[in-house]
């Protein structure tokens, strides 16, 4: 029974198991590093991407325009004629568009025995019956004035004059002054032109313009389309199209029926082949420098119309003094 006690009161310490080592799908993620707090209401600053560093576009002077290509692309810039820098003068650009038109007025008038073709007689006084030219044998009034079929009172005379004189130089700086008004986007903006935006005006293309073969293209009017669609403005002639009407009064008796508002200007220097190109489109003109006036640059006498150059015909300015 001692020996029990002795062997119970001293029991052997069992050694200390080791630790299975943590193998390497069991081993603890590490924890995500904790984001840095920031100052209330600042935004951190974005890192900028690392590109290839783009030159900058040199900005066009004042005096300056884009040359476009047939497909719309900028080719270039050139600087425009001193003549696009002349004053604006309204007063003088109306003045002269109503003396052209004046000019323009043809002369009419009735036929000489209008409404005189009757036989009359006049009763005379005391018959209690006004006294009224009446066709012989009755009661009807004719010939006078206030008659059915009778003379107009003061009818229009075909001798009157209706031209209007305009000195040669206030014809030449309304001209100009119409000129100058090309350069300004929000005069052309302003008379109703639709165009697209960040174009320079006047608009310029190159002289490709002018070597168009029309021989070769089997739709001439067509080809002007695209080439209007290119440089963002047969919006115009769009407008153009939707404008035009029937005119209202005698006028569509008279070879006159219709009425188109003007749409797109076009100068250049040869007119062969791309005269056709746009003469079918509404309300576009072609012309060449040495027919530009006041009325067409303005037409109505409003200034700012929408107009593309060759640079050929540009060049053709620059010995017009504003």
């Amino acid at each position: 029974m001692a020996k029990k006690k002795l062997e119970d009161a001293s029991p052997e310490k069992p050694e200390p198991e080791e630790a299975p080592e943590p193998t390497p799908k069991e081993q603890p993620e590490p924890k995500p590093a904790a984001k840095p707090k920031r100052a209330r209401g600042k935004k951190p600053a974005k890192e900028e991407p690392k590109t290839a560093a783009k030159r900058p576009k040199a900005p066009l002077k004042e005096n300056e325009v884009h040359v476009y290509s047939l497909d719309g692309e900028v080719a270039g810039k050139v600087e425009l004629p001193a003549v696009f820098g002349a004053p604006l003068r309204l007063d003088l650009i109306r003045r002269a568009v109503t003396a052209f038109q004046a000019n323009r007025r043809q002369p009419y008038g009735p036929n000489r025995k209008a409404g005189m073709r009757h036989s009359v007689r006049w009763s005379g006084k005391g018959h209690g019956v006004s006294r009224v030219p009446r066709i012989r044998g009755t009661m009807i009034g004719a010939q006078a004035p206030g008659t059915r079929g009778g003379r107009k009172g003061h009818g229009p005379k075909p001798w009157a004059d209706w031209s209007k004189k305009i000195n040669a130089k206030e014809r030449v700086k309304a001209r100009n002054s119409a000129i100058a008004a090309l350069h300004q986007a929000e005069l052309v903006s302003r008379r109703g032109h639709r165009f697209e935006a960040g174009r320079t005006l006047p608009i310029v293309v190159e002289n490709g313009l002018e070597e168009i073969d029309v021989n070769d293209l089997e739709h001439a009017t067509k080809r002007g389309v695209e080439i209007l669609r290119a440089l963002g403005v047969y919006a115009d002639v769009e407008r153009a199209i939707r404008g035009t009407h029937i005119r209202a009064g005698r006028g569509k008796m008279r070879g006159r029926r219709y009425r188109t508002p003007r749409s797109v200007l076009l100068v250049a220097a040869k007119l062969d082949g791309i005269e056709r190109c746009f003469r079918n489109l509404a309300g576009v003109e072609v012309v060449s420098p040495a027919l530009l006036d006041a009325e067409i640059l303005a037409p109505g006498g409003d200034p700012g119309r929408l107009a593309i150059f060759t640079e050929r015909a540009l060049e053709a300015l620059r010995g017009w003094r504003p």
